[in-house]
């Protein structure tokens, strides 16, 4: 019903507004009382924080990752030089960037990441 908790309590309060509240069968949780309100923030804030676990995690996990020298994301298709010759062709102007593509066996959109890669510093 909601992103974090915060935004979880809005659509909550504009429903409460609009006089409509929330029931859960389930869970016998019931907006419409002040008890069911006491229940529904704790549940709210107790998934908020198990989701800020989840994502430390994760990012302890990645930070971990790259300490031993392990980078996220796909392995590049082109070496190297490959990729230099890609963008050398593409600013000589005589290809067309289809004909890069098809040449290098690459997307159009990889092509374009080769040549941001190589305008940022490589």
């Amino acid at each position: 019903m909601g992103r974090s908790l915060k935004d979880l309590i809005a659509r909550a309060e504009e429903l409460k507004e609009r006089g409509v509240g929330l029931k859960s069968l389930q869970e016998s949780i019931d907006t419409s009382s002040s008890g069911g309100q006491l229940i529904f923030h704790m549940f709210s804030a107790l998934a908020e924080f198990e989701r800020n676990l989840i994502r430390e995690r994760t990012q302890a996990g990645l930070s971990a990752a790259r300490a031993r020298g392990r980078k996220g994301g796909r392995k590049k298709v082109l070496s190297l030089e490959q990729r230099a010759h890609a963008v050398e062709l593409y600013h000589s102007r005589q290809h067309t960037v289809l004909e890069i593509c098809n040449l290098m066996k690459i997307s159009r959109a990889t092509l374009y990441a080769y040549i941001d890669e190589f305008a940022n510093g490589k």
